[in-house]
């Protein structure tokens, strides 16, 4: 979805396509956008980066997975960042993973992960909707994503999202169940994952189940 967003804004449409090779044609002209910014920041540190696509196909299909997380893993042993998304471009209805808090969660389960973070447009879980209920609670600690927990999932902020807190809340379940913690946050707020990485308590955190 991000690079899809990023191909509407360069080639100035005024709202995400509904057509199926309109939305492959944004992402091929928005991932360009996407690995260029992700390249320059993290060069910006003298760290290098890789990109890897991939489609819900690569990871149900057993040759392929294992192939995708034995690169992964060479690349972080490579101190390199691999900078992982959907492949939009190729990816139909029948092989899409969908959203990107899926994908991060198969990612994170492929490589062992300890932590996940999924960034949102709010501070994270809240017991309602905030935007829409001033007196939401924000929720910090989740030992277990109940159905009372994946009730509280409301829609999709964005036009240019996919996804939404029951996208997160289903990731959530995925890493849990494999011994990885998440936490959900704001991602306008970057200081919030140095935060994280000290151990300070920030969005909501869901515990893995060891």
């Amino acid at each position: 979805s991000g690079a899809i967003a990023e191909g509407v804004l360069r080639l100035g449409w005024e709202k995400r396509p509904s057509h199926v090779h309109q939305l492959q044609a944004a992402a091929a002209v928005g991932q360009m956008g996407l690995v260029e910014a992700y390249e320059r920041h993290f060069r910006n540190h003298g760290i290098g980066t890789a990109q890897v696509l991939l489609t819900h196909q690569n990871l149900t299909d057993r040759e392929q997975y294992l192939n995708a997380r034995m690169t992964i893993r060479e690349l972080l042993r490579l101190s390199i960042v691999p900078v992982i998304n959907e492949n939009d471009t190729i990816a139909t209805a029948e092989i899409k993973v969908g959203d990107n808090d899926t994908l991060g969660a198969i990612v994170a389960c492929s490589v062992e992960a300890d932590l996940l973070v999924l960034l949102s447009d709010i501070e994270g879980l809240y017991t309602a909707d905030p935007r829409k209920d001033p007196a939401a609670r924000l929720i910090p600690t989740v030992e277990e994503v109940t159905p009372e927990i994946e009730s509280l999932a409301d829609g999709k902020g964005s036009e240019l999202a996919v996804g939404g807190m029951g996208t997160k809340l289903r990731a959530a379940k995925m890493v849990t169940q494999r011994g990885c913690d998440m936490v959900i946050t704001n991602g306008a707020r970057p200081e919030n994952l140095y935060d994280i990485v000290d151990g300070r308590a920030v969005g909501t955190r869901f515990l893995g189940k060891i």
